[in-house]
Protein backbone atom coordinates (compact mmCIF):
# COMPACT_ATOMS: atom_id res chain seq x y z
CA UNK A 1 0.00 0.00 0.00
CA UNK A 2 1.51 3.28 -1.17
CA UNK A 3 1.98 5.78 1.76
CA UNK A 4 0.87 8.86 1.28
CA UNK A 5 3.16 12.00 0.53
CA UNK A 6 2.71 14.45 4.10
CA UNK A 7 2.46 17.98 3.76
CA UNK A 8 4.96 20.77 4.54
CA UNK A 9 6.26 21.42 7.97
CA UNK A 10 5.91 17.43 9.23
CA UNK A 11 8.93 17.20 10.20
CA UNK A 12 8.77 20.13 12.65
CA UNK A 13 5.31 18.74 14.00
CA UNK A 14 7.18 15.51 14.41
CA UNK A 15 10.52 17.48 16.19
CA UNK A 16 7.87 19.47 18.12
CA UNK A 17 6.26 16.20 19.84
CA UNK A 18 9.60 14.72 20.45
CA UNK A 19 10.41 18.32 22.57
CA UNK A 20 7.27 17.39 24.18
CA UNK A 21 7.85 14.31 24.82
CA UNK A 22 11.45 14.73 26.41
CA UNK A 23 9.76 17.63 28.20
CA UNK A 24 6.64 15.25 29.80
CA UNK A 25 9.44 12.22 31.09
CA UNK A 26 12.47 13.65 33.16
CA UNK A 27 13.67 10.18 32.89
CA UNK A 28 14.63 10.10 28.89
CA UNK A 29 17.45 9.77 28.11
CA UNK A 30 17.85 8.65 24.32
CA UNK A 31 15.14 9.11 21.58
CA UNK A 32 13.29 7.05 19.78
CA UNK A 33 14.86 4.97 17.21
CA UNK A 34 14.02 6.28 13.16
CA UNK A 35 11.73 3.12 13.15
CA UNK A 36 10.03 3.88 16.12
CA UNK A 37 9.51 7.47 15.48
CA UNK A 38 8.64 6.77 11.58
CA UNK A 39 6.04 4.57 12.73
CA UNK A 40 4.92 6.61 15.77
CA UNK A 41 4.37 9.63 13.52
CA UNK A 42 3.40 7.86 10.31
CA UNK A 43 5.71 9.61 8.22
CA UNK A 44 8.93 8.76 5.83
CA UNK A 45 12.72 8.04 6.93
CA UNK A 46 13.20 12.00 5.21
CA UNK A 47 11.01 13.21 7.11
CA UNK A 48 12.18 11.30 10.53
CA UNK A 49 15.83 12.39 9.93
CA UNK A 50 14.95 15.82 9.35
CA UNK A 51 13.28 16.04 12.21
CA UNK A 52 16.28 14.60 14.08
CA UNK A 53 18.24 17.66 12.70
CA UNK A 54 15.91 20.20 13.95
CA UNK A 55 16.23 18.73 17.61
CA UNK A 56 20.19 18.75 17.00
CA UNK A 57 20.41 22.05 16.21
CA UNK A 58 17.77 23.68 18.61
CA UNK A 59 19.91 21.57 21.09
CA UNK A 60 17.52 19.33 22.31
CA UNK A 61 19.49 16.02 21.41
CA UNK A 62 23.06 15.23 20.08
CA UNK A 63 23.89 12.04 17.82
CA UNK A 64 25.98 9.77 19.42
CA UNK A 65 27.89 7.71 16.77
CA UNK A 66 27.37 3.89 16.89
CA UNK A 67 24.27 4.48 19.22
CA UNK A 68 21.12 6.30 19.54
CA UNK A 69 20.42 9.85 20.07
CA UNK A 70 20.73 11.25 22.98
CA UNK A 71 18.88 13.98 24.93
CA UNK A 72 20.51 17.16 25.79
CA UNK A 73 18.48 18.62 28.96
CA UNK A 74 18.57 22.94 29.01
CA UNK A 75 21.34 23.86 31.12
CA UNK A 76 22.91 20.24 31.30
CA UNK A 77 26.82 20.05 31.28
CA UNK A 78 28.06 17.49 29.66
CA UNK A 79 31.67 15.98 29.12
CA UNK A 80 31.80 16.28 25.04
CA UNK A 81 35.74 15.06 25.08
CA UNK A 82 36.11 11.65 23.15
CA UNK A 83 35.65 8.66 24.97
CA UNK A 84 39.54 7.79 25.48
CA UNK A 85 39.96 10.80 27.16
CA UNK A 86 37.50 11.10 29.42
CA UNK A 87 38.57 7.35 30.21
CA UNK A 88 41.81 8.54 31.04
CA UNK A 89 40.72 10.69 34.01
CA UNK A 90 40.41 7.38 35.55
CA UNK A 91 43.99 6.99 36.31
CA UNK A 92 43.87 10.03 38.60
CA UNK A 93 40.52 9.65 39.90
CA UNK A 94 41.09 6.03 41.17
CA UNK A 95 44.40 7.26 42.04
CA UNK A 96 46.36 4.20 39.76
CA UNK A 97 49.83 3.34 40.09
CA UNK A 98 52.27 1.55 37.28
CA UNK A 99 51.25 -1.86 37.85
CA UNK A 100 47.99 -1.65 38.99
CA UNK A 101 44.38 -3.28 37.96
CA UNK A 102 43.03 -1.05 35.48
CA UNK A 103 38.37 -1.15 35.46
CA UNK A 104 37.32 -3.32 33.49
CA UNK A 105 35.25 -2.71 30.44
CA UNK A 106 32.16 -3.42 31.63
CA UNK A 107 32.42 -1.34 34.78
CA UNK A 108 33.91 1.49 32.11
CA UNK A 109 30.92 0.66 30.02
CA UNK A 110 28.51 1.42 32.98
CA UNK A 111 30.47 4.35 34.32
CA UNK A 112 30.44 6.31 31.11
CA UNK A 113 27.04 5.17 29.82
CA UNK A 114 28.59 4.15 26.33
CA UNK A 115 28.57 0.52 24.91
CA UNK A 116 31.62 -2.20 25.72
CA UNK A 117 32.55 -2.34 21.92
CA UNK A 118 33.03 1.52 22.37
CA UNK A 119 34.71 1.30 25.85
CA UNK A 120 36.65 -1.14 24.16
CA UNK A 121 37.83 0.86 21.41
CA UNK A 122 38.85 3.67 23.85
CA UNK A 123 40.82 1.19 25.41
CA UNK A 124 42.65 0.02 22.78
CA UNK A 125 43.56 3.73 21.93
CA UNK A 126 45.37 4.12 25.55
CA UNK A 127 47.10 0.80 25.11
CA UNK A 128 48.43 2.02 21.47
CA UNK A 129 49.37 5.46 23.65
CA UNK A 130 51.58 2.62 25.67
CA UNK A 131 49.34 3.61 28.62
CA UNK A 132 47.66 0.12 29.57
CA UNK A 133 48.57 -3.57 28.67
CA UNK A 134 47.07 -5.44 25.93
CA UNK A 135 43.55 -6.91 26.36
CA UNK A 136 43.43 -10.96 26.64
CA UNK A 137 40.30 -12.86 27.10
CA UNK A 138 39.99 -13.36 30.85
CA UNK A 139 42.93 -11.20 31.73
CA UNK A 140 42.57 -7.28 33.45
CA UNK A 141 44.28 -4.89 31.78
CA UNK A 142 47.20 -3.52 33.99
CA UNK A 143 48.31 0.29 33.71
CA UNK A 144 51.76 0.40 31.87
CA UNK A 145 52.53 4.34 32.65
CA UNK A 146 50.42 7.52 33.78
CA UNK A 147 49.57 9.61 31.03
CA UNK A 148 51.52 12.63 30.46
CA UNK A 149 54.51 10.59 31.82
CA UNK A 150 57.08 8.88 29.73
CA UNK A 151 58.57 6.10 31.39
CA UNK A 152 57.15 2.68 31.49
CA UNK A 153 57.70 -0.34 34.06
Amino acid sequence: MPQQASPRGTFLKVAEAVKAQIDADPAMTELPTLAELMAAHNVSRGVALRAFKVLKEEGWAEQVRGSRWRVVRKGEQRDRRPLAERIADVFHTNKLKVGDEFPSTSALADQFGASRPTVAKALDKLGADGLLSESRQGKQRTVLALPGREERS
